[in-house]
């Protein structure tokens, strides 16, 4: 009989999935064909047990993508059914319900067997940049307008890639070649994981996965409900509002502390919006769950125990619970402000511990570009479908500075200039922080960012717009200041709308300044050297360090002094 492993193995074993994963994330990241996943990390990996439960997570990866495909799994068991799985089969699906919220986002799952026997699945989720029907953004009335749809099946059976499949794809979306290969990437990344798990499973002499997920899921258990006995048990309600696509929209949340478990109540939250912002309820579940996990159990690993104390409830067509067909290829621009909603409640529970609202949503836009139509266009003008990942600025935190242009809650990265502009006749005149966007406090709000976007000579081009903070800037706490709000206009000074696809005629540049995260704290208390050096740093300019923070004019002339010569703060 083999003997049972000790703690300490099965803690080596856990560290080694944690790896495993990571590794079948960055393979994602290195194969894949849209800039979202190789240049921003839109994506998540993971390793599941044979019921579906998950096990680890990539370190790699977004919140929403992680926590919404952590029950995904199950309903590709329930669909694809236990006995119809088999070695080297792969499963796909893009359906919002049942993956991670909307079309745009494809899920992979591949069961993995080691010595003939099934052990478990291999899971990732990336954002392609195209799956046909209006594009991506809100402006769909059903999510049959959004794209094309495929259900849970196989993309291959024992080894046989569904090549039915795969023409049926092609057929109807605009950058074929690019989503085929991310699929192909997907499916490949979960491969090399399997493969890692193989070699672990020998090292440690492992027939299958049930000693070391019983011992991964009862530890994460343990660590999270000691965490929630340790809080008050009380109840708290946070709202939040935001600019909507017509009309704003509200976010209630009532949070209940009990010893074993945090409920999180959406009841007296907006109704299902007509166009594709609505969240489907496992979109906005990932991201009510990744607030309370980092509230109070951060450094716990992510899998279905440290998560399961976590329930989260919302009636059926409220925007965060919309069901089908409600449009939802946006769902992030309301998924991404869960946290803060969550958080303004928490706040009231234990004082201290949760951030000021940040920017929220990402400050993505997409530009579908083609040959101008005005005149005759050159020879080589295209057409091309771009998309870019931007962030505006987090929110302070109780200790610390909120983050200059970068995304919270989502954790995608900001995508390089130079990657943008190779994937198409798209040029970035403008991209560089943006002073005075943060709110004021004894921690400053992070900076949002300004963008200048145009199209190379011979093309015009519509642009997809997904911002929000437009007329809802976020609030500080605590006494902070509210961060700057989103502006968007033409380089004509026309104003533009905040989401929705607008045309830009050839020889026109969209001009954008993204929101800034909102202060902690009274400004009043904010240390006179972080002053000085927000203010040497081209953070703040001297209107707002004399307005907000009490500088003199003596104080603001010495700190422009030791900027000329070299000495700044």
């Amino acid at each position: 009989m083999t003997a049972q492993p000790s703690n300490v193995a099965y803690q080596v074993m856990w560290n080694r999935l944690i790896s495993v994963v990571e590794e079948q994330a960055q393979a994602l990241v290195r194969t894949a064909f849209s800039t979202s996943v190789r240049e921003a990390g839109d994506l998540s990996a993971g390793v599941y047990d044979t019921e579906g439960q998950m096990l680890a997570q990539a370190v790699t990866g977004t919140p929403g993508h992680v926590n919404a495909m952590a029950d995904a799994v199950a309903h590709f068991i329930r669909r694809i059914g236990r006995d119809n799985i088999a070695e080297g089969d792969i499963y796909i699906t893009n359906d919002p319900w049942e993956g991670t919220g909307h079309l745009h986002d494809f899920t992979i799952v591949t069961p993995s067997f080691h010595k003939g026997a099934h052990v478990g699945f291999f899971a990732c989720t990336a954002h392609v940049v195209d799956v046909g029907g209006r594009g991506f953004g809100a402006d769909a009335a059903s999510v049959y307008e959004e794209g094309i749809h495929i259900p849970i099946m196989k993309f291959a059976d024992r080894g046989t890639v569904d090549n039915t499949l795969v023409a049926i794809i092609r057929g109807n979306v605009r950058e074929p070649d690019q989503l085929i290969g991310d699929i192909y990437a997907l499916a490949t990344c979960n491969e090399i994981g399997h493969r890692r798990l193989t070699d672990m499973m020998q090292e440690f002499g492992l027939d299958d996965l049930a000693g070391i997920a019983a011992f991964i899921l009862a530890r994460s258990r343990a660590a999270t409900l000691e965490r929630i006995a340790a809080l008050p048990r009380t109840s708290a309600t946070g709202e939040l509002t935001i600019d909507g696509f017509d009309t704003p929209i509200t976010l209630r949340v009532k949070l209940t502390i009990e010893k074993d478990r945090i409920i999180s109540d959406f009841t007296g939250t907006s109704g299902v919006d007509k166009k594709g912002i609505n969240c489907p309820l496992v979109y906005a579940k990932a991201y009510a769950c990744y607030a309370l996990k980092v509230a109070i159990a951060p450094e716990i690993p992510n899998n279905a125990a440290s998560l399961a104390p976590f329930e989260i409830t919302a009636p059926e067509n409220t925007i965060v619970n919309a069901v089908h067909p409600a449009p939802v290829a946006l769902r992030h621009i309301v998924g991404h402000f869960v946290p803060d909603a969550v958080f303004n409640a928490f706040d009231q529970i234990v004082p201290g511990l949760v951030p000021a609202e940040g920017a929220g949503c990402l400050c993505n836009f997409q530009v579908s570009l083609r040959p101008r139509t005005d005149a005759p266009a050159p020879a080589g003008a295209v057409r091309s479908e771009v998309l870019t990942f931007n962030s505006g600025g987090s929110g302070a935190r109780p200790a610390f500075d909120g983050l200059n242009a970068t995304a919270f809650p989502s954790g995608v990265m900001t995508m390089p200039v130079e990657a943008t502009e190779h994937a198409g006749p798209v040029i970035i005149w403008r991209k560089e922080l943006r002073p005075d966007s943060g709110g004021a406090g004894k921690q400053r709000g992070g900076l949002g960012q300004y963008m200048e976007v145009g199209a190379r000579e011979g093309h015009e081009f519509d642009i997809q717009a997904m911002f929000d903070r437009v007329d809802h800037p976020a609030k500080g706490r605590r006494g902070g200041g509210a961060g700057a709000p989103t502006t968007i206009a033409l380089n004509d000074g026309t104003a533009m709308r905040g989401k929705g696809k607008q045309f830009v005629a050839h020889g026109r540049r969209v001009v954008m300044a993204f929101p800034g995260g909102a202060g902690y704290g009274d400004p009043s208390e904010r240390a006179l050297e972080q002053v000085k050096r927000d203010l040497a740093r081209g953070y703040i300019s001297a209107e707002t360090a004399q307005a907000d923070y009490g500088l003199s004019d003596k104080e603001i002339r010495d700190v422009a002094l030791a900027v000329q010569e070299g000495r700044a703060p």
